[in-house]
């Protein structure tokens, strides 16, 4: 499943940029970085991490998962700089 997301972040990273590194960590499932302009798997030190679901990871990157909602029922953990999760959205809007 997260495999599927690569390529798309990969190439939204490719018409913008994001400041910063992000880390989705998927636990059991594997992670996904943002930083440096690229979309791996790699796992690595980040400036933020969010924990989540692969589902929630799908949901929150197809706009059917509000960030502040999803924080707020526990649906997200942020660890780090929460400045570089609010840059996410503006990677994300189209």
């Amino acid at each position: 499943m997260l495999s599927d997301i690569l390529p798309k972040l990969q190439t939204v990273l490719e018409r913008k940029t994001f400041d910063g590194s992000l880390k989705f960590d998927c636990g059991d499932d594997g992670v996904i970085i943002l930083a440096d302009g690229t979309a791996t798997d790699i796992d690595q030190d980040t400036d933020c991490t969010l924990k989540m679901s692969p589902d929630n990871v799908v949901k929150l990157l197809a706009g059917e998962l509000k960030p502040i909602s999803a924080l707020a029922m526990g649906k997200i953990k942020i660890s780090g700089n929460p400045a570089i999760a609010m840059k996410l959205a503006d990677l994300l809007k189209n």
